[in-house]
């Protein structure tokens, strides 16, 4: 059975640093891109940062400079490392591990808030 769990919300001030973890299991992660994605209240969800299997990583230009991704294909892990957060920041982050010929597998989501 595939898992997909985040792990590492919470509240913080602005300007502040919060990691998410994100940890897989049955399935062969080391395939997968691993994606964070994000959905903000009565927004949709949108897609923060990408890493493909071998290391190359992507960002949303709202991420760019501020968040790191990065995974552990031996731990079956990816963290989104997120450094002077801002108000818009909050939402609920979902990862996500997509293969092209594959299903799609999520995670439950979690919770970031970022406010004073």
């Amino acid at each position: 059975q595939v898992q997909v769990v985040e792990s590492g919300g919470g509240l913080v001030p602005p300007g502040e640093s919060l990691s998410l973890s994100c940890a897989a299991s049955g399935l062969l992660f080391n395939i997968y891109d691993a994606n964070w994605y994000r959905q903000a209240p009565g927004k949709g969800r949108e897609l923060v940062a990408s890493i493909a299997p071998g290391g190359t990583a992507n960002y949303a230009n709202a991420a760019q400079g501020r968040f790191t991704i990065s995974r552990d294909n031996a731990r079956k892990t990816a963290a989104l490392q997120m450094n002077n957060l801002t108000e818009d920041d909050t939402a609920k982050y979902y990862c996500n591990l997509h293969h092209s010929a594959i299903r799609d597998y999520w995670g439950q989501g979690i919770q970031v808030i970022v406010s004073s």
